[in-house]
This record gives C-alpha cells, sequence and structure tokens, in this order.
C-alpha cells in the first residue's frame, strides 16, 4: 500500500477557487516570465482590484500560485501603503488634514467623526458602512475645511453637520419602503 503526502494539485485547486479565474489568469501569464516571482506586487494589485482588499486566503493563494513564500507576499503586502488588508467601508469618508483645512478646524472634525463613527483612521465600522480616512490635500484649499464621502465633496464643514452628512449617506443605503 502507497500513502502519498503530496497534496499539491489540492492546495493549487483551492487557491484557484479563492483567487478566481480572473486573477489565476493574469498570474499563469506571469508564469511566462523568466522571473514570475517579480511581478509579486502586479498580482496583488491584481487581487485587490478584484477583491477590494487582500485577505489572508488571497495571500496565501497568491503565495502558492506564484510559488513564492507565504511571509515574502505577507510582507510585501503589509509594506505598500496602496495596498489594504481590511475591507473597506460602502461609503469611504477621506478628511482633509492638509494646512488649510487644519487651521479651519479638521481636526474638531476629525474628532466629531470619530466619535459619531466609533472608529479612528484607517478603520471600518463594524457594520461596514464606513471607512474613515485622512488625506493632506484634496485641493479645494478655498472651501476649507473639507471632506469628502465617496465622489461627494462636503465644504466648509462644521463639527456639528457631520451628524446629518452621515445620516445622508446612511438614508441612502436604506431601501424604500411603501
Amino acid at each position: 500500500m502507497s500513502t502519498s503526502t503530496d497534496n499539491r494539485s489540492q492546495v493549487e485547486a483551492q487557491s484557484r477557487e479563492v483567487l478566481g479565474p480572473k486573477v489565476v489568469e493574469f498570474i499563469e501569464q506571469c508564469h511566462a516570465d523568466p522571473e514570475p516571482a517579480g511581478k509579486l506586487i502586479a498580482v496583488l494589485h491584481e487581487v485587490q482590484a478584484e477583491f477590494g482588499y487582500l485577505a489572508p486566503d488571497h495571500l496565501d493563494a497568491v503565495a502558492q500560485l506564484l510559488r513564492v513564500p507565504a511571509a515574502k507576499v505577507a510582507g510585501v503586502a503589509s509594506f505598500y501603503h496602496f495596498f489594504r488588508l481590511t475591507p473597506r467601508g460602502r461609503h469611504m469618508i477621506n478628511l482633509c488634514l492638509g494646512t488649510a483645512c487644519y487651521v479651519k478646524g479638521a481636526d474638531q472634525i476629525a474628532h466629531r467623526l470619530q466619535d459619531e463613527l466609533g472608529i479612528t483612521f484607517g478603520e471600518t465600522t463594524p457594520d461596514g458602512m464606513f471607512t474613515l480616512e485622512g488625506t493632506r490635500c484634496l485641493g479645494t484649499c478655498g472651501l476649507a475645511p473639507v471632506m469628502m464621502v465617496d465622489a461627494d465633496v462636503h465644504a466648509q464643514v462644521t463639527p456639528d453637520q457631520v451628524p446629518g452628512i452621515l445620516e445622508q449617506y446612511l438614508r441612502e443605503d436604506k431601501p424604500d419602503r411603501q
């Protein structure tokens, strides 16, 4: 009786399932390169574009299919600021913390946002509705302080306006009931 401990084909099949056909096809194209491991960052960009973030299962699957150490994949994913290791909320809030906005009270708006949402910068609310990020400039200094929610610019925001702005996005997400 012969037993085999080689489960490479099973691991590859699971990795393919986790990443889906689009990403798997991209990885297969990378294998045409003499150094496919050199395409790691490009592969991680593809995964993030497909899923919105890089989950631990995604990182493991990339390591298996690209045939690079899992520690290297995790190290690259956590090193570069562009990569997200947690899912973003349905609505992305970017608060300008640049000089013009800061001088006009962005710090007070930041405190109010954090109090209302119960999160800090870089976090997502437990219900998955909002992710809060700070940015250095939104290019609208004359409208300071400025906050963007998704693609909507909110100008000359005061701390007292924050609850109403957040409620606007919560209302939009509720289905109409008749």
